[in-house]
């Protein structure tokens, strides 16, 4: 559900295929849980690993045409989002009713409000130039509400 919502935002703005890449690349995905690991102390600390896949394969954005920006920043996404679902379904499984209810009304209230917060960006700039923005800013927004979801996840596997 959330990769459709997502994907179709993009498809929407981009005229573009849905996601080139869904599925997280197993080497960007091992970088960011590697970072994850090595953040100690407390959750938002771990807010320092978004961009680590982004940021080194755009830096040179200026020169980079702006489907190979958004490329970059949908190999960043495609991990948040797999770290966000698994997170999900372990905080569903983990939940009782009640619990469910609320993560999931909350989980569609975050997506809308991501998804009208990274579509502005269009509606200011009006151009080319917002498509990789976007991509940037859902992969930033996924990232994270992946974190936030995560914190809770591993909450509750650490009370088993």
């Amino acid at each position: 559900m959330i990769r459709i919502v997502v994907g179709g935002l993009l498809a929407f703005f981009m005229g573009a295929p849905v996601f080139a890449q869904d599925q997280a690349d197993a080497n960007d995905a091992a970088a960011i849980e590697n970072c994850i690991k090595s953040k100690t102390g407390a959750h938002w600390n771990w807010e320092q690993c978004i961009g680590l896949i982004s940021g080194p394969c755009a830096k040179d954005e200026g020169s980079m045409a702006d489907r190979e920006v958004t490329a970059c920043e949908d190999r960043e996404r495609a991990v948040w989002d797999e770290i966000l679902n698994k997170s999900y379904q372990a905080l569903m499984k983990a939940l009782d009713d009640e619990q469910k209810v609320k993560l999931r009304e909350m989980q569609r209230a975050w997506i809308v409000s991501r998804d009208k917060t990274c579509g502005f960006l269009y509606d200011y700039f009006q151009g080319t130039m917002a498509y990789p923005m976007i991509a940037a800013c859902v992969a930033r927004a996924t990232g994270m509400q992946a974190l936030y979801l995560r914190g809770f996840a591993d909450d509750v596997a650490e009370r088993k």
